[in-house]
């Protein structure tokens, strides 16, 4: 099965090291830290919820995390690699072979058809035409949409295009799927199937990271860690969680 990770292949070493993680922006005269002072280990396999209200630093490190930002300082280690700094290029190459991304406005191309969209980062891949689209054409069996390849975006429902974007973040095989707010745009019925089938993509050894605001969102993962001002203020499952909420 194209998605299923081996057993062998989710090791102890983990796969992200985030070690005294610092972003600093400057507004004016102003400093503002967004993230100040953040560790976190993440290793293959797990399911990480990051939670945290807006200003809180979740979409900082999720940046950073998914190679699209860097750190003002400290160190983030992925898959044994020091990527902290990284120039673009070799931060592109990272978020195409090792990251696949599902964002809550799908971000598809309206003028393209959904098979095109779900190759768009295979094109980057070095694979030929034909392997691009068979590796597309089974995330798009895998999400339950294979039928609907020959459609465009508006063409689709809400929860469609959004199966649509996690077929996207899953045809190159990455070894983590960074989801943001991946149920923001949908209804609770389709939040609910989405959240059921990124922990059945996990089950089968596939690493995700799911940012979010929502508690209800964040206890589907196994795992979740809260930030309060650029800082982790939690980090268990979600017992552990449950009961620091009702405090």
């Amino acid at each position: 099965m194209l998605f299923r990770k081996k057993k062998e292949e989710i090791i102890d070493a983990p796969l992200i090291q985030l070690i005294d993680i610092h972003k600093v922006y400057h507004m004016g005269n102003e400093e503002v830290r967004a993230n100040d002072g953040v560790n976190l280990t993440i290793n293959n396999g797990e399911f990480v919820a990051i939670v945290g209200k807006s200003g809180s630093g979740k979409s900082t490190i999720m940046n950073i995390i998914g190679a699209l930002d860097v750190p003002t300082s400290g160190q983030y280690i992925l898959k044994g690699r020091d990527v902290s700094k990284l120039k673009d290029d070799e931060l592109a190459i990272i978020r195409n072979k090792t990251i696949g991304f599902i964002f809550q406005q799908y971000n598809l191309l309206g003028k393209s058809r959904l098979l095109e969209n779900v190759e768009l980062p295979l094109l980057y891949s070095g694979l030929g035409r034909k392997d691009r689209k068979r590796a597309a054409m089974k995330a798009l069996e895998k999400v339950g949409l294979s039928d609907k390849w020959r459609n465009y975006p508006n063409q689709l429902s809400g929860g469609q295009q959004q199966r649509g974007a996690v077929a996207r973040a899953l045809a190159g095989s990455p070894s983590l799927i960074l989801a943001d707010e991946p149920t923001g745009a949908l209804d609770s019925r389709t939040s609910d199937d989405l959240l059921s089938f990124l922990k059945e993509l996990n089950e089968e050894g596939n690493t995700i990271i799911l940012i979010t605001h929502d508690h209800s969102v964040a206890e589907r993962a196994n795992r979740i860690v809260t930030m309060y001002d650029g800082k982790i203020t939690f980090d268990g499952n979600v017992d552990e969680y449950r009961k620091q909420v009702a405090l």
